[in-house]
């Protein structure tokens, strides 16, 4: 159940990790590859052999940068790699290239929509390499496992940072925060936002402090929560625990934390380390990177138009509401799909319905997006075309042509042609159809007569039956009103 503050004011801060989509690792030439047999997309590099030096890759800088401008940050013009130092069994060299304390994107924020719109302060984004997996056998977690194996192919795969301020005050705006922030980063295609892959995941912080202090509380992190529904369960739960241990007149540990999916409730980890911990120093075997303006320029001309100004623009522009633009612009594919047919002359509120609605069923039904199914923009405005004409309509479009438009892309017409489904609308042809569904039913007709306009819906019925839908709606209406006055 959602936990509702009162008492105590929540504090609230995310660090995302995204996995880049580069093509290979961030200081070797291993292919970038999830599902990849165990250990095999490794080399002397990403395994930390010695006398091996490290390259950087160029993209993953630009790709970095990329993000930061979307995210108003200012683009550092100098900054350098750290080794962060720690030591587990899935990080081969026992230190993690990273940035510390000059990372290459600062200050800047993101906007959210919750009661009413707010900017959360983005602190910085750095630019790191990713660890490798541990594999626990007989347990997802190394506690009761059997076993646990070590697959490096993770390792060296390059990752940014976003670090957000405290600024989220609700379980709510975290989960807008993470989502929106997911959305701006598969629009720049920097990152493929597949929570289930882990190419994207978040480290939470979080505190409360009594309602009107100004002062933080002792805060926990909870670590690599990799999905939507699990940031809401955990941030839930350890609201409701940190709750519970202020109203006993304890205190909060600072501590990380995990999050139990099987329970529900987060569990202790360990206690939460400090920078000095890490003990940090300058990489040694990287150069300080100089970014000139030039290139941040070029960066910037390559960011398309981002959510929140479709957002803004669409309701003004196509008549849209908030909730279907809302749906519209999750995905950048689906958007400029969906300009491309209005571009095209479809109705937009039409085009609207129908890639919410069975385009979408469609895609999700067989797990493809709109930019891999065969139904182009063009196809669906001469659907449209075709409805808006009277040559078919909506309800034989949705079940004959539809999905063969988007797994066959076949054009409308010819399928039309093919199957017959011209609708029916021929004046004479249609009244003797309406005039016989009339006579066959005297005494719905008698209902009808008496003013039960719900009764009009049966014989619509009727008739759509007896020519399996090709009957045109609008004239069958118009036939009903004249014949049943007669």
């Amino acid at each position: 159940m959602p936990v509702t503050q009162t008492k105590y004011e929540v504090v609230i801060g995310l660090e995302v990790h995204a996995q880049l989509k580069t093509k290979t690792k961030i200081f070797c030439t291993c292919p970038v590859d999830f599902g990849a047999e165990p250990n095999i997309n490794v080399c002397p590099v990403c395994l930390g052999m010695p006398g091996v030096l490290p390259v950087l890759n160029k993209q993953v800088v630009a790709y970095a940068i990329k993000t930061g401008l979307a995210l108003n940050c200012k683009i550092a013009k100098h900054c350098k790699f750290d080794r962060k130092q720690y030591f587990y069994p899935d990080l081969p060299k026992n230190y993690q290239i990273s940035q510390y304390d000059q990372p290459i994107c600062l200050d800047g924020y993101l906007e959210v929509n919750g009661v009413k719109e707010k900017k959360i302060g983005i602190i910085r984004i750095h630019m790191e390499e990713d660890a490798g997996k541990l594999v626990h056998a007989g347990s997802d977690r190394l506690h009761g496992s059997e076993y646990s194996l070590v697959d490096f192919n993770r390792t060296g795969t390059p990752l940014i940072e976003i670090v957000s301020k405290p600024d989220l005050r609700s379980v709510e705006e975290a989960k807008d925060y993470a989502q929106t922030l997911r959305s701006i980063l598969r629009y720049l295609d920097v990152c493929d936002g597949n929570l289930e892959e882990g190419s994207m995941r978040c480290d939470v912080n979080i505190s409360l402090r009594p309602t009107g202090s100004n002062t933080f509380g002792t805060r926990t992190e909870i670590k690599n929560v990799n999905s939507f529904k699990s940031l809401v369960k955990a941030l839930e739960s350890e609201i409701e625990r940190q709750t519970e241990i202020l109203d006993g007149g304890r205190k909060v540990i600072q501590e990380t934390r995990l999050f139990d999916e099987s329970s529900g409730k987060t569990i202790s980890m360990r206690s939460k380390e400090e920078a000095h911990d890490y003990r940090y120093f300058p990489e040694p075997d990287l150069v300080p990177l100089e970014i000139s303006e030039k290139w941040i320029n070029e960066i910037k001309e390559t960011i398309p138009e981002l959510p929140h100004a479709k957002k803004t623009r669409y309701p003004k522009e196509f008549g849209l509401s908030i909730e279907d633009t809302k749906v519209l612009i999750e995905d950048r594919n689906m958007a400029e799909f969906y300009e491309a047919v209005v571009r095209l002359g479809a109705n937009p509120k039409k085009a609207t319905n129908w890639l919410i609605g069975p385009v979408t069923a469609y895609l999700k039904e067989h797990k493809t997006d709109i930019i891999n199914c065969c139904m182009t923009p063009k196809q669906l405005s001469d659907l449209l075309g075709l409805i808006e004409k009277g040559i078919i309509n909506d309800s034989i479009a949705k079940t004959e042509i539809i999905e063969e438009l988007l797994g066959k892309g076949t054009d409308a017409e010819e399928i039309i042609k093919q199957k017959g489904l011209a609708q029916i609308t021929n004046v004479n042809e249609l009244k003797e159809i309406v005039k016989e569904i009339l006579e066959q039913n005297p005494e719905q007709l008698n209902q009808l007569k008496d003013g039960k306009e719900k009764v009009r819906g049966y014989f619509v019925g009727q008739i759509m039956k007896k020519t399996n839908g090709k009957a045109n709606p609008t004239i069958v209406n118009q036939l009903i009103t004249e014949l049943s006055r007669k």
